[in-house]
């Protein structure tokens, strides 16, 4: 069985579903998700990086979405939906949220589950990506396996 460690920002959708499911074909996929709740430290760059992708009423809206200990219960929920996605579509998923050290944490469970891969899933990044910041290309740098960058989508 084929282990990858996914790291994810928002529930999956249907899309990011059946991208990751298919990735290595018919072989058998067991899922470890790990999501990070959302952070005020971040807040600058997620409204820069909504201006550079045109998504103004987005960047004016960054002030409104909860984030710190508010963004705990929905990222539990985005987890939770995440992971009945996965194994509706046919593979093996278990998760956490992980609040503390997000890199430390991934490299860890890689470590531990003898994961194959690590993928980031992820809204592009434009500011944290240019200055090699972001989780994919700090994780190279880690976690000893290889790891894929993939953009997240919208339902």
């Amino acid at each position: 069985m084929f282990t990858s460690v996914l790291m994810i920002e928002k529930a999956l959708s249907a899309v990011d579903v059946e991208f990751v499911t298919t990735l290595h074909g018919d072989d058998p996929v067991s899922f470890v998700v790990l999501m990070q709740p959302r952070g005020d430290q971040d807040r600058l760059l997620r409204a820069v990086d909504d201006v550079a992708l045109g998504e103004l009423e987005e960047a004016v809206h960054e002030a409104d979405v909860p984030e710190g200990d508010e963004a705990v219960g929905p990222a539990r929920l985005g987890l939770e939906h995440s992971l009945k996605v996965l194994r509706d579509a046919g593979g093996e998923a278990v998760g956490q949220l992980v609040e503390d050290h997000p890199l430390d944490v991934l490299t860890s469970v890689a470590e531990e589950t003898r994961a194959d891969e690590v993928i980031v899933l992820t809204a592009p990044h434009y500011v944290e990506e240019f200055f090699h910041r972001d989780w994919a290309s700090r994780a190279r740098h880690k976690v000893g396996v290889p790891v894929l960058k993939l953009y997240a989508h919208s339902e």
